[in-house]
């Protein structure tokens, strides 16, 4: 687990995230064509107010996978 930092609506946060987290952040950011920094800013305003930005940043990544797995399973239905 790594401390990593990004600058979201003017200041500069920090959260921890395995390497595998943080790669697939990436991923997803250079998928949707925008930054990891609007990615995450994404996340973190879309995040309740008792759930830190580590956990949330892992859960939209959980969510994400599922929606995937849903539209792969969804496709392979169809054939």
């Amino acid at each position: 687990m790594k401390k990593r930092s990004v600058s979201i609506r003017g200041h500069r946060t920090s959260f921890s995230l395995e390497d595998e987290f943080w790669n697939e952040l990436k991923a997803i950011a250079a998928r949707r064509k925008i930054s990891l920094a609007q990615l995450v800013t994404q996340v973190d305003l879309r995040r309740g107010e008792d759930e830190n930005l580590s956990s949330a940043l892992r859960l939209f990544l959980l969510r994400d996978l599922k929606a995937k797995l849903s539209t792969a399973e969804q496709s392979k239905a169809g054939d």
